[in-house]
């Protein structure tokens, strides 16, 4: 987007105008499926405008790390292919790919949402290792915030693979257990353009913004996970609105999901 292009756009915000009708702080309206692929150990899907996406659970057998014999591991990954949006390319995760995924991991393992000892089979030797892999079969923005309500929702979904009397793991079997998840936490990424602040953006509206503050949070409404981006600066003042606007947006997403 041109210099030109982004006035226009921050004189459009200025005025209360977004593309599609929305409030500047209104999130779209989501819908979440679970157990949407036959296949993984657990999985959701989220759509909120024309965003979609599919996040997949697989969970495996490991071995533990020396430093922390009787935890588990749990990882995310995020793919964008050229499926989901144009302006991806095929090939090794760009760096879209890698900030969303690092982003959402660190929102969900600063929580504290999976109780990580409960991942452990025998101590010191056997784990359960936890990836969900994250795909936006229709890309058109805020990754973040919909990543990890996608992950939140597949692991909720996902359960542990069967053990049979003997000790054996039967990978392709599901048991009746699910993981153990302790909290639910919630990303909401607030984005700064001049002298405004917009929440949940479309992919178009992306391309405008200077600064944005990705804020995780739990149900009680403490913080777990900060992450800042855009090249534009961002002063106290900014930080105490965008955490406010983040705070109120939590608790409705909260209230729509339940």
């Amino acid at each position: 987007m041109n210099d030109t292009m982004k006035k226009n756009f921050h004189d459009a915000l200025r005025k209360g105008v977004r593309r599609d009708g929305r409030k500047l702080t209104q999130f779209r309206d989501l819908e979440i499926e679970f157990g949407v692929s036959s296949t993984s150990h657990g999985s959701a899907r989220v759509k909120a405008g024309n965003a979609e996406i599919i996040a997949g659970v697989k969970i495996d057998l490991g071995t533990p790390y020396p430093d922390t014999p009787d935890e588990g591991s749990l990882m995310v990954s995020t793919e964008m292919l050229p499926l989901s949006h144009r302006k991806f390319e095929g090939g090794p995760p760009g760096i879209d790919s890698i900030e969303a995924a690092r982003v959402v991991d660190r929102t969900i393992r600063e929580s504290k949402a999976m109780d990580l000892k409960g991942l452990c089979i025998t101590e010191g030797e056997k784990i359960w290792f936890v990836a969900v892999d994250l795909m936006p079969v229709s890309y058109d923005g805020n990754m973040i915030d919909l990543g990890v309500i996608a992950a939140m929702a597949a692991l909720q979904d996902a359960r542990l693979p069967k053990i049979d009397k003997e000790g054996k793991v039967l990978l392709e079997e599901l048991s009746d257990k699910k993981l153990p998840l302790k909290e639910k936490p919630l990303a909401v990424t607030v984005f700064k353009y001049a002298d405004q602040y917009v929440i949940d953006p479309t992919e178009v509206e992306e391309r405008a913004y200077d600064a944005r503050l990705t804020i995780g949070l739990l149900d009680n409404g403490h913080l777990c996970s900060l992450q800042k981006g855009g090249e534009g600066p961002l002063t106290v003042d900014d930080i105490e609105h965008m955490f406010d606007l983040a705070d109120k947006t939590a608790k409705g997403i909260r209230k729509s999901i339940k």
